[in-house]
């Protein structure tokens, strides 16, 4: 077991786990074995006995390759702050009992963990995506942030994902390995071509390294066939050809998957080893898959009760209450009242009153003292000073801003004070100034940026309060970001402001006889104080003069303020206990500030307790973070003394998790003089100032109890002691009483103001002359918070007196003591149960955050999605973790806040380090970090969606009753169940006047005969190239003459009988419609096949080889140039040259007539094949008949009046369906010119088609959704330059799409718009529609009302219901009539389980009945059972005798108040979707397209999108249009909005490059093809998610 030295059994556990994984990893080909060897020996270096190879390297720079060795080096490394390092827990959170609980709670799920590992989300490491170490973090710009330093070893140590990957140096990718080794021989050769096409790309599927080894192997997943969307031909063989590379989305290509209908077998093909649902066994997703359904199948808790009712409406009900939850028991509060406020005789009458008497008489007296950023002193203020320097900015300010005459500012307006925390100086004059001169100050943070967090919030605040002018410093004022010229840069959302600077220099000294006017202290605004609500508002808190004053005195007296005392402030003075203790009740008693700002704290987390030290300070004014700072540092000074202090105030004692924090600065500090009863936790709101603060104590005197309460019981409000489980119980301690002077009741936190019971959790309301008294601005707001009247259980209002709300959960306790347990703003309400974001938080930081967590930084917040909140957690991650151990914490994340919390994550994801939106002291901004996720832009590197276990208020699945004939559906004349039956017909089709036209149109090639005789010179055809010239023409004579020729040659060659499938392998063009013609005349039934794609033919060639096995052709009719590819080497890798059946070259032909033309014996003999590709990746080829040809033509030329001297230009595919009738049949029939556009062309030049029908005046023209999607995207922006080359398209008096789906209306409406400006008539653009049973049902045609839209309720369409609502009515779907119905074509909607005829507006099968239908399905053993199922199928009641053929399609009929061209009523066709594309999940029927609808709205970033099902697991795949960086924003976006839209949760998001999603040449996306790609491994994802 020796190896260079080292006993690899005496190695720790750990790295021989890694070793491991590096030998796995190599021998699937996943790492190079340079890679290998790199990584193997930097895992050994440690352990070697001597290397002279291998330089040693410090401890630290092993940390990112041995996790288990990170923990020890990071502990014997000396750093001067520990508090830096990346990892560095938060403690203001700590609690080593709340850590022991999850720890319990995680070593309970171990053993559960190893069964059922939740899958790994899998991302691509390409040359796009740098490591997070180098590219991800963007250095901390946030001056003021918390904690700013660097990590001082993130720069050089590598994790393992930032190497190189091996697939980049030239190793095959795993995904196409893992496919491959379950290939058959004759496959292999394809995949390995697939292989080095591919091998410049990254880790496919599988993931990098650090991805595979997570999981324990799995077996291979069950055969899943039952879950599986039934095909119409279930009980066929399946025929399995190889898809190619999905990722080259070459011209639109049609493959088929693994079905062909009706065919039984086909021989001589390789099939993959696969389950029963296809799925190729060793595919490492499917295994993934698999994981996540084990994961999904743990037991849940019981979902709540299911509230939605299977009823028209579907509201949502409130869930009926557990009759288990704990609930209050005790009698109702009573107010607390705090003690009477004294009243001393020396008080002054207001604040302006006593800093005038200290500037007097104590002019000399120190008042602030300033520090700079080495923590020593920088200036001190005097109060002569102080006062000196207010009323010189009183007089400016109120003299000496406006012109001469005017005064700019009067009494009573509001100025911004603009002052960064480093200055505390000027703020004081500024305020003070302000105050002397009757101004309303409104104190804000320092705007840095135009993106600063919550900016245009600030705006909002500003325009409320109607401020026009700020106050700045003049080094502040340089720091502002500004415009080319200088100005100052408008920030987005401010209104416009003039900045004056208040440095002393400009100052002006007040005349003599000017004196500031201060008036007692009354009920106006003294100065407005912001706030930030919970969705990021931010508010202005009037505070008025009289209330300023009382709560000065109301501190004065609890503190017990004496005058020349000294003070050290560590908070913001612009706000909340900074401003009210350390600006207006220090210079109230004279007392003197040292203010020790953030930018001090950062360099030295010492300082404040220095300062109390060194000026023996009596009072200090911190926050829990501060104590923490101090006790990572205090190690540093042994000699400092904290005796002198009598009260050390806590300002965020309110919080909870405050607790632990005095504790553990106590125990560290006692020895230093520390007196146990001087901390003293206080809890206060912007609204009602301070609510209560802890009295020093006695020395010697007991320390008041703590409360241990279960956190079951406080979610649901109720306070149970705790004496048993500690472990998941929170420890509170109380905030001391009331203010002086102050009434408080406890009140329901939602609803009215009833005042709670003793054991019950509520919201602290106060009533007290100190307090707020308003939101600036905001009337309805202030009525609810500032002017509440508690009631009692009656609901009767307890008094008169109005109360003020302050934001803060808790209750009174034993001594009428005040606990708090939380805030509104942090509270979460998740079905019905409050959680609080602090103890997600606590809990979070308890799960080992070390290895993964950035400086300890978490945000917990809820969003609202679909009828509930749901917690999310977002977390700034380390520059140097790994992909594995993040996603190892965020899985040990989840499952302590399921143990300790109850409650189950919607989302828990990683951003990189700094990246997070912050508050100008350096916090998190949750508002904007909240809208960043929901707007897809907080740009993730690791995400984990949980929806399954959170989402537990889904409506109940359907049952589906079983269906029978009941008397309700009893026929009663024309009606079914008392409505009109659903049934609409096309006009007559009439008789043939004149027998001359009968033998005309008794068969096309006769048509084509009589044509080249009696009218030879008319051309009939014109082909476009790129540049819109005419390449090729055909007149009728010449066509005859062109398609004798190919006949000659056919009737020549043995082998070809009369009566043989010929394929036709032509580009578009007019070859390809000599070639059919020629067919015709010899006698063979011609084949028409897209041609393979040069550059892409291991994903082209099988399907023509496939379609020319299935008809049996008997010879291929094609062009030199493809004979050439079919004979090429690259051909021969996919298809054995020697098993194509006889080719002929028929670009030289000699010119030669046929013996005789053929003539059918009969009509009904089949005249061509039509094979196509299903979206469901099904080959059907149907018969098409001679009679059906000439109907269909006749149709046609009816419904769009086509005559000899008509022309219409076509830019459609002509292999199949419609496209081929339009682009080969209907000009023989009518005579009309087809201008011929072939979509490649227009690929290369985006105006042709537009171009060609401005030149040519066409009226009327064809073309696909591709078509008109290309010129949508590409053309949509150039309408001007189109319009300054003289195309208008005026002349068109209708655009027809051909599709066989439901109209995109989103489409043609834009299409319609955007080509307006260029003279296209609204009512231009319209849609057909068609199917493989009958080409051409619907076509709108030149006569007809125009195509009427509905409003569909979508709820009710995935009952099978249709339930038309307005227009803008939530959840409704637009539709528009497919095209009016074509002469001939009667059409029925008939439900698909019992066969009987449904009323109208009713959702059912669309069922026709033609001459044009198609003869029946294409097959070589006669399936007669699905021929009779498709084609010649009755109604089971209502009219037995009429042969229907079944089009597989939903839709409805709806008469509407239109008049059709009979002068009748016109009866609608809508078109819903196709039935065998359709999602049955949750016993209700979707429709892919809806999903995608809003998959597609949901992010900037998504191209496109698709949705499969795979086992019951909804699995959206997404193209990303935008960076990388943008992919996994993706992932909560989608989730979100298929859960609100849809009603279901995804179980995949697959985030992959544009066009890899497979479309057809109608622009219909291949799902199932993608579906098999996706499991078979060979997407290339950027990023895969399991939705846990």
């Amino acid at each position: 077991m020796a190896e260079h030295g080292v006993d690899l059994s005496a190695l720790p556990k750990e790295i021989r786990e890694h070793l491991a994984e590096l030998d796995l990893e190599l021998s699937e080909g996943d790492i190079t074995q340079k890679g290998y060897e790199k990584k193997r020996a930097k895992l050994l270096a440690p352990f070697l006995v001597q290397s002279p190879v291998v330089p040693a390297k410090s401890p630290g720079r092993t940390t990112a390759s041995t996790p288990s060795s990170s923990g020890s080096s990071t502990r014997h490394r000396r750093t001067p702050h520990p508090r830096h390092g990346g990892g560095t827990r938060d403690d203001r959170y700590r609690s080593d009992i709340h850590t022991e609980a999850v720890q319990a709670a995680l070593a309970k799920h171990e053993d559960e963990e190893e069964k059922l590992a939740p899958p790994m989300p899998t991302k691509r490491r390409s040359t796009y995506m740098p490591s997070p170490a180098k590219a991800q973090t963007p250095p901390d710009s946030s001056s003021s942030s918390e904690e700013d330093d660097d990590d001082e070893d993130s720069g050089d140590i590598l994790s393992p994902d930032s190497a190189p990957d091996g697939a980049a140096q030239g190793s095959s990718s795993t995904s196409s390995s893992s496919a491959s080794s379950t290939l058959s021989s004759d496959q292999c050769s394809q995949t390995q071509l697939q292989t080095h096409t591919h091998s410049h790309s990254h880790s496919h599927m599988a993931g990098p390294s650090t991805h595979t080894h997570a999981q324990p192997p799995l077996p291979p997943p069950p055969p899943h066939s039952q879950s599986h969307p039934v095909a119409l031909t279930e009980t066929l063989g399946h025929v399995r050809i190889d898809l190619g590379a999905v990722g080259q989305r070459m011209s639109r290509v049609d493959r088929p998957s693994n079905t062909i209908r009706g065919m039984t077998h086909v021989q001589g093909r390789g099939t993959i080893m696969e389950t029963a649902d296809g799925v190729p066994v060793s595919s490492r997703v499917s295994t993934k898959i698999q994981q996540l359904l084990n994961t999904l199948k743990r037991p849940k808790r019981p979902p709540l009760s299911e509230y939605f009712m299977d009823d028209q409406e579907e509201i949502v009900e409130v869930p009926q209450p557990d009759p288990s939850i704990p609930r209050p028991e005790g009698r109702q509060t009573i107010p607390v009242k705090g003690e009477p406020l004294g009243v001393v005789s020396n008080w002054p009458p207001s604040l302006q009153a006593a800093l005038a008497r200290w500037g007097a008489t104590q002019s000399k007296s120190p008042a602030l003292t300033a520090l700079d950023i080495t923590g020593k002193p920088l200036y001190t203020l005097t109060y002569g000073k102080l006062w000196s320097r207010s009323l010189k900015l009183a007089y400016t300010l109120l003299h000496k801003l406006g012109a001469k005459n005017e005064q700019l500012l009067k009494p009573k307006d509001r100025v911004a004070l603009v002052y960064p925390n480093s200055d505390p100086g000027m703020f004081w004059v500024a305020f003070y100034g302000c105050l002397l001169a009757e101004l309303i100050p409104v104190p804000i943070e320092v705007p840095l940026s135009r993106k600063d967090a919550g900016s245009s919030q600030v705006g909002f605040l500003l325009g409320n309060c109607g401020v026009s002018l700020a106050l700045t410093s003049e080094v502040c004022l340089k720091g502002l970001p500004k415009t080319p010229t200088g100005e100052i840069l408008q920030f987005k959302g401010w209104p416009p402001l003039k900045w004056v600077v208040t440095d002393p220099k400009y100052l002006t000294k007040p005349s003599k006889d000017w004196q500031p006017h201060i008036p007692t202290a009354n009920t106006d605004p003294s100065y407005i104080e912001y706030r930030v609500s919970k969705e990021g508002t931010v508010m202005g808190v009037a505070i008025s003069k009289v209330a300023m004053l009382t709560h000065c005195q109301a501190l004065t007296q609890a503190c017990n303020y004496c005058e020349g005392e000294i003070l050290v402030s560590v908070l913001d003075f612009k706000k909340d206990m900074g401003l009210w203790h350390g600006v207006l009740t220090s210079v109230m008693n004279r007392i003197h500030t040292i203010s020790v700002p953030y930018s001090v704290m950062k360099a030295c987390p010492l300082s404040w307790v220095q300062r109390v030290h060194i000026h023996k300070a009596r009072v200090a004014v911190v926050k829990c973070r501060d104590l923490h700072w101090a006790m990572m540092s205090h190690r540093e000074q042994r000699d400092i003394s904290l005796a002198s202090l009598r009260m050390l105030i806590v300002a965020d004692g309110a919080n909870p998790w405050s607790v632990s924090s005095c504790d553990a600065f106590l125990n560290i500090f006692q020895s230093h003089g520390l007196k146990p009863e001087v901390i003293c936790p206080c809890a206060s709101s912007a609204e009602a100032m301070t609510v209560a603060i802890r009295r020093p104590g006695v020395p010697g005197s007991p320390l008041p109890a703590r409360a241990v309460l279960p956190l079951s019981g406080l979610s649901h409000g109720v306070i149970r002691v705790n004496t048993e489980d500690k472990k998941t119980a929170l420890t509170v301690q109380d905030v001391g009483h009331v203010m002086p002077g102050a009434l408080m009741c406890i009140v329901k936190p939602d609803g009215p103001p009833m005042l709670c019971k003793t054991d019950e959790i509520g919201e602290l309301v106060v009533n007290s002359r100190a307090g707020g008294t308003l939101y600036y601005g905001l009337p309805g707001l202030t009525k609810n918070t500032f002017e509440v009247i508690p009631v009692n259980a009656s609901g009767a209002p307890i008094g008169e007196i109005p109360f003020v709300r302050s934001g803060l959960l808790g209750f009174v306790g034993p001594g009428s003591l005040i606990f708090v347990v939380g805030k509104t703003e942090g509270l979460m309400m998740v079905s019905g149960r409050r959680h609080n974001a602090d103890d997600l938080v606590a809990t979070a930081l308890a799960v080992e955050p070390i290895k993964t967590v950035y400086r300890g930084r978490i945000a917990v917040f809820s969003v609202g999605v679909f009828y509930d909140e749901r917690i999310v957690i977002i977390a700034e991650q380390r520059p140097d973790a790994s992909e594995e151990d993040s996603f190892q914490w965020m899985s040990r994340v989840l499952q302590a806040i399921d143990s300790i919390h109850q409650v189950g994550l919607y989302c828990l994801a990683l951003v990189p380090a700094n990246t997070l939106p912050k508050t100008p002291l350096g916090g998190i901004h949750l508002s904007d970090t909240r809208q960043l996720l929901q707007e897809g832009a907080l740009h993730p590197c690791n995400i984990l969606m949980c929806p399954h276990t959170c989402v537990t208020n889904l409506p109940k699945p359907r049952q589906k009753q079983p269906v029978g004939v009941g008397p309700a559906s009893i026929v009663l004349g024309n009606l079914v169940a008392g409505k009109r039956i659903a049934q609409a017909a096309g006009r007559e089709l009439g008789m043939m006047e004149d027998q001359n036209l009968v033998r005309k149109h008794q068969f096309l090639s006769e048509a084509l005969q009589w044509r080249a005789q009696t009218d030879p010179d008319h051309v009939l055809y014109v082909l476009l190239n790129a540049k819109g010239t005419a390449v090729c023409t055909a007149t009728c004579l010449q066509l005859h003459k062109r398609a004798e020729k190919v006949a000659a040659a056919l009737i020549e060659r043995s082998g070809i009988n009369t009566g043989e499938n010929i394929v036709l392998l032509y580009p578009p063009g007019i070859d390809l419609i000599a070639a059919f013609y020629g067919c015709l005349y010899a006698g063979c039934v011609p084949v028409t096949v897209r041609p393979p794609h040069p550059q892409n033919l291991p994903a082209t060639l099988p399907t023509v080889k496939l379609i020319t096995d299935v008809c049996k052709a008997a010879g291929i009719l094609t062009t030199q140039f493809l004979v050439k590819i079919l004979r090429s080497k690259e051909a021969a890798a996919t298809v054995n040259i020697k098993t194509w059946p006889i080719i002929i070259d028929t670009d030289d032909l000699p010119r030669k007539r046929p013996p005789h033309l053929y003539k059918p014996p009969s009509p009904d003999v089949v005249a061509y094949l039509d094979f196509s590709v299903s979206t469901t990746g099904m080959l059907t080829g149907v018969k098409m008949s001679h009679t059906a040809v000439t109907t269909l033509c006749r149709s046609i030329k009816l419904q769009c009046e086509l005559y000899s001297s008509r022309q219409i230009a076509i830019c459609l595919d002509p292999y199949c369906g419609m496209g081929f009738v339009l682009w080969c049949l209907a000009s023989v029939y009518s005579g009309h010119q087809s201008v011929l556009i072939p979509p490649a062309e227009l690929e290369l030049s985006l105006a042709l088609w537009m171009s060609a029908l401005s030149q040519n005046r066409i009226r009327d023209t064809f073309c696909s959704y591709s078509v008109m999607e290309l010129c949508t995207k590409g053309l949509g922006g150039q309408t001007e330059s189109l319009k300054a080359r003289g195309v208008n398209l005026s002349c068109v008096r209708s655009c027809v799409v051909v599709a066989e789906e439901r109209p995109r209306l989103v489409l043609t409406h834009s299409f319609s718009k955007l080509f307006k400006d260029l003279g296209l008539s609204s009512r231009a653009v319209s849609t057909t529609f068609g199917s493989r049973v009958n080409q051409a049902i619907c076509l709108q045609g030149t006569t007809g009302p125009d195509p009427s839209t509905v409003y569909v309720d979508m709820k009710s369409l995935r009952h099978d219901r249709v339930r038309l609502v307005e227009r803008g009515a939530p959840q409704s779907l637009p539709l528009i009539e497919s095209g009016t119905i074509l002469p001939g074509v009667r059409v029925i909607i008939v439900n698909p389980e019992t066969r009987g005829p449904l009323g109208d507006s009713h959702l059912g099968e669309i069922w026709v009945n033609s001459p044009h239908s198609a003869a029946g399905y294409y097959t070589i053993y006669g399936e007669e059972n699905l021929q009779a199922d498709h084609f010649n199928v009755r109604l089971s009641f209502g009219d037995p005798h009429t042969q229907w053929a079944r089009t597989g399609y939903l839709g409805f009929i709806k008469r509407t108040e239109l008049t059709d061209s009979t002068g009748g009523p016109h009866d609608a066709l809508f078109v819903v979707g196709s039935l065998d594309e359709t999602l049955e999940l949750r016993g209700l029927r979707y429709h892919p397209i809806d999903i995608e609808t809003s998959v597609s709205r949901a992010h900037r970033s998504i191209a496109e999108s698709a949705v499969f099902t795979w086992t019951n697991l909804l699995v959206v795949v997404s193209e990303l249009c935008g960076s990388e960086q943008d992919a996994l924003d993706l992932v909560p976006v989608v989730t979100s909005v298929v859960l609100e839209e849809h009603h279901l949760i995804v179980g995949v998001v697959v985030v992959v490059d544009p066009g890899v999603i497979p479309i057809n040449s109608r622009g219909e996306k291949q799902r199932m093809h993608l579906r098999d790609s996706f499991l078979a491994d060979q997407l290339d994802p950027i990023y895969v998610a399991y939705n846990m």
